[in-house]
């Protein structure tokens, strides 16, 4: 994968097959600090101890329509290689955290990608779930939460035409409020 936004949403996506119910993704540029940092934690099923040690192994998955995984271990690689780091944090029965940082200004890392459109995939493409989206940069965030907006439509779907029209501007627009100069 090219960007990190295409990471974000295979994780996610591993969230909702893990039975997850609440998802919350965080990304955060600090400028001031050269740091960007993401986060998707949630309240599915779960890993054992021993799943976790072996979760950026590429030759350990859990799905059965291919015998290798390789979102988690070349995010690590990426992150590594861009002075940052990959941890995941998982109880059975509880949840999993991912978390990836990465040096913001290096040469290597890849770019934060479609943003929005992520977003829009989520909550379109898995409507049960309650996505919570938090973009910060330094001290200024935009927050989705598809919760009110799901209550706000009365059972209206997010795939009508007019709600996705609405839905696209406004997540476009708080990401793009937000989004630094030199950002890539």
């Amino acid at each position: 994968m090219r960007e990190l936004s295409l990471h974000l949403l295979d994780i996610a996506e591993n969230s909702v097959n893990a039975k997850a119910k609440n998802v919350t993704i965080f990304v955060l540029e600090d400028t001031r600090s050269d740091r960007l940092y993401l986060s998707i934690e949630d309240d599915g099923v779960g890993m054992s101890p021993e799943m976790v040690a072996q979760v950026t192994d590429p030759f350990v998955t859990t799905r059965t329509t291919r015998k290798v995984g390789l979102g988690l271990p070349l995010l690590k690689g990426a992150a590594e290689a861009c002075n940052g780091y990959l941890k995941v944090q998982s109880t059975l029965g509880v949840g999993t955290r991912v978390e990836i940082e990465f040096q913001r200004s290096h040469i290597d890392r890849m770019p934060l990608g479609d943003l929005p459109a992520t977003i829009l995939s989520l909550t379109i493409g898995f409507p049960a779930i309650h996505w919570v989206i938090r973009y910060q940069v330094n001290d200024n965030e935009f927050v989705f939460d598809s919760e009110p907006i799901q209550r706000e439509l009365e059972g209206i779907p997010l795939s009508d035409p007019a709600v996705l029209a609405f839905l696209k501007e406004y997540v476009e627009t708080g990401v793009s409020e937000l989004k630094p100069a030199d950002s890539f």
